[in-house]
C-alpha cells in the first residue's frame, strides 16, 4: 500500500443565518463570531495535524463552513501563515475558500488573494429571486454578480459557482435559466446538485410545498447535463463540472480515497500510516472545540478501518467519479487485493448498475448513477 496524496480541510463554522436545507456543522453568529479565539484554537489544532502529516506535503487546502468569508482577509492570512509554518507544501498548491455572495464584501477579495487563496467557491444556489427567498438565502441575484466581478478584478481565474436544482416549484425552464445565468458569469467550475431534504434540517421536518417529483428532477438533470456539455463543461463527478480541465483537486482527492487532515469544529479526517488507515472527527460544538484545545485536551479519537469498512468507504467515494476507477487504485489506497472487490463488481455489473471495464476503468452505468445511493449500498459491510 502506497501513501496517497494528502490534503487539509479547515472548518470555519459560523454563518449570519443558517439555511433551512443545510445539514453541515454550521452555527448562527450574525457578525459576532469569536474569530480571534477560534483562530487561536485552529493554530493549536494545526500543531496536532502537522504531527499526523509527518512531513508529507499538502496537495490542497480547503477552507469550508459555515461561511469562511465572515473571516476578513487578515484572519485568513493568519491561518494560512500558520499552515505554512507547520506543514510541507506541495508545488502548485490549490487553496480554496468558500464565500457567500452576501458576505464576501466583509473583506476585499484582493485581500483573500494576497493571503494566498487561489480558488474561490461562491454559493449562489439560484439566480431566481423567488427561489432564493424559498431557500432562506440572504443574498440577492445582484450580490452574486457583484461577488463574481470583484473576484475577477482581484485576479481569481479559478472560480466555482455552487448551484442547486430540484427547488420548490422549479420546472425544467427555471432550472435551465439558472444554469444560463451562471454561464454568463464565466466560471471555470460549476457544482450543480439536487436539493435534498436531509435529516436534522428545517426542510426535513417541514418540507417546502411543491417539491419536484423524482421523474421531474431526473428530467431536469438530463436537460442540464446536455446544456452543460453544450457550454463546454465536462462532468467528472456526480455534481461537479469543469471547463478546460479546471477540476477541484481537493475534492478529487476525497473521491479517489486520498488522505486528508482535519482542523476545526466538526471537521472529519482520514490518514494512512504504517499501522493502517484511520478515521477521525473533531468535536462538533465550536465552544467545546475551543475549550478542549485551550486546556490541552484531545479533540478527536482515531478509529481504524477494517477490511469491510475500507471496501465500502472506497466505493462510496469512487462511484461518484464519472470516468470510474481502476482496481489498481483500490489496491494502492486500501492495501487490499483486487479479488476482494472484483466479484462484487461483476455482480452489480450483471444487474446493469455498473459498466464492465473500458481501458481498465470500472464506472457506474447511467442507471447506477441515477440510483447511486442504492448502488453504493451494495458495498455496505
Amino acid at each position: 500500500m502506497s501513501m496517497p496524496p494528502l490534503a487539509l480541510y479547515v472548518h470555519l463554522p459560523w454563518c449570519v443565518r443558517k439555511c433551512p436545507y443545510c445539514d453541515f456543522n454550521s452555527h448562527t453568529a450574525g457578525t459576532d463570531a469569536p474569530r480571534a479565539r477560534y483562530i487561536a484554537a485552529l493554530l493549536a489544532d494545526f500543531d496536532v495535524e502537522a504531527g499526523r502529516a509527518a512531513g508529507r506535503p499538502l496537495t490542497s487546502i480547503f477552507l469550508g463552513g459555515g461561511t469562511p468569508s465572515l473571516f476578513p482577509p487578515a484572519d485568513i492570512d493568519q491561518l494560512l501563515s500558520g499552515i505554512r509554518a507547520r506543514f510541507e507544501l506541495g508545488a502548485d498548491l490549490e487553496i480554496t475558500m468558500e464565500a457567500n455572495p452576501g458576505t464576501v464584501e466583509c473583506g476585499d477579495p484582493e485581500g483573500y488573494r494576497a493571503a494566498g487563496i487561489n480558488r474561490l467557491s461562491i454559493g449562489a444556489q439560484s439566480f431566481d429571486a423567488v427561489m432564493l427567498t424559498k431557500l432562506g438565502r440572504i443574498h440577492s441575484v445582484d450580490d452574486t454578480a457583484r461577488a463574481v466581478d470583484a473576484a475577477r478584478t482581484a485576479g481569481f481565474a479559478n472560480l466555482n459557482i455552487d448551484l442547486m436544482f430540484g427547488l420548490p416549484g422549479q420546472d425544467i425552464d427555471g432550472a435551465m435559466a439558472d444554469l444560463r445565468a451562471a454561464f454568463a458569469l464565466r466560471p471555470s467550475h460549476l457544482s450543480w446538485y439536487q436539493l435534498t431534504l436531509e435529516p436534522n434540517t428545517v426542510f426535513h421536518s417541514r418540507p417546502p410545498p411543491h417539491m419536484p417529483s423524482d421523474d421531474l428532477s431526473a428530467d431536469i438533470q438530463a436537460a442540464g447535463q446536455a446544456l452543460l456539455i453544450e457550454h463546454g463543461f465536462e462532468q467528472y463527478e456526480v455534481s461537479a463540472y469543469a471547463r478546460n480541465g479546471q477540476t477541484c483537486r481537493h475534492n478529487l482527492n476525497y473521491w479517489s480515497f486520498g488522505d486528508y487532515l482535519a482542523a476545526g469544529a466538526g471537521a472529519h479526517g482520514k490518514i494512512t500510516d504504517s499501522a493502517g488507515i484511520w478515521r477521525y472527527a473533531k468535536k462538533a460544538n465550536p465552544l467545546g472545540y475551543m475549550q478542549a484545545l485551550e486546556s490541552g485536551e484531545a479533540v478527536a479519537v482515531l478509529s481504524a478501518l477494517d477490511e469491510r469498512e475500507l471496501v465500502f468507504e472506497f466505493m462510496l467515494n469512487a462511484l461518484r467519479l464519472t470516468h470510474g476507477f481502476e482496481l489498481g487504485l483500490f489496491t494502492s489506497r486500501t492495501g487490499l487485493p483486487a479479488e476482494v472487490l472484483s466479484e462484487r463488481l461483476l455482480a452489480v455489473s450483471n444487474r446493469g448498475l455498473m459498466e464492465e471495464p473500458v481501458s481498465g476503468f470500472w464506472r457506474a452505468s447511467g442507471l447506477g448513477l441515477r440510483f447511486l445511493n442504492d448502488l453504493q449500498a451494495e458495498f455496505l459491510p
